[in-house]
């Protein structure tokens, strides 16, 4: 349904990045298609990423991760850009993901039993990943782990789904032709997020 409202949030740490232009073109087809859009670039939120007390004590956030945390409830699909290293998001990403995925803010455990309630449920998502490894080897050699966890353990965790994930990689030694081609991808991809339907 065009007019969407798209949170974007991109996990890389660096600037003029792969991630940089994935993201740009996810945001022109997604703008193009009619949704209203909110980025952010971690890199430029001034943030201490270590949740030092866990869930024990409340640890107020900074303007920047409330800025976020705002778009959070506002969106009605959530969008990480980032690159995988090591097999894992950057130790950026995953300070984010600790201190705002939060319990009375994403999800709230139950008095009784072991189950929870998905606070972000009615939201879908997407993840675009650029990598090293060929993603063909990601699950052959190593069962997929990052896209299993960033749809099952985190999106899914909050109630996020459907989570669309586009993996771009072997990022290393690739020519203009094999980025142009990506990038059309992550532009596609912006273009058809309207058209995602929670569940």
């Amino acid at each position: 349904m065009p007019g969407r409202r798209i949170l974007v949030i991109n996990g890389h740490p660096g600037r003029d990045r792969l991630c940089d232009a994935v993201l740009n073109a996810y945001v022109e087809g997604a703008t193009a298609a009619g949704a209203d859009i909110r980025v952010f670039h971690l890199r430029d939120v001034e943030f201490d990423p270590v949740l030092h007390e866990g869930y024990k004590q409340r640890q107020e956030w900074e303007p920047g991760l409330q800025e976020i945390a705002d778009g959070l409830e506002w969106c009605e699909h959530l969008t990480l850009v980032f690159p995988m290293w090591w097999g894992q998001m950057p130790a950026l990403l995953k300070g984010f993901v600790d201190r705002v995925v939060l319990p009375g803010v994403a999800f709230k455990y139950r008095e009784k039993g072991p189950f929870w309630d998905r606070l972000l449920a009615g939201r879908s998502g997407d993840a675009l990943i650029t990598m090293d490894t060929p993603p063909w080897y990601l699950w052959l050699k190593y069962g997929n782990p990052l896209p299993k966890l960033i749809r099952g353990q985190v999106f899914g965790f909050v109630g996020i789904k459907p989570v669309r994930l586009f993996k771009f990689g072997p990022t290393r030694g690739q020519q203009n032709k094999v980025y142009e081609k990506w990038l059309a991808r992550a532009r596609k991809a912006g273009e058809t997020v309207v058209k995602v339907k929670a569940k």
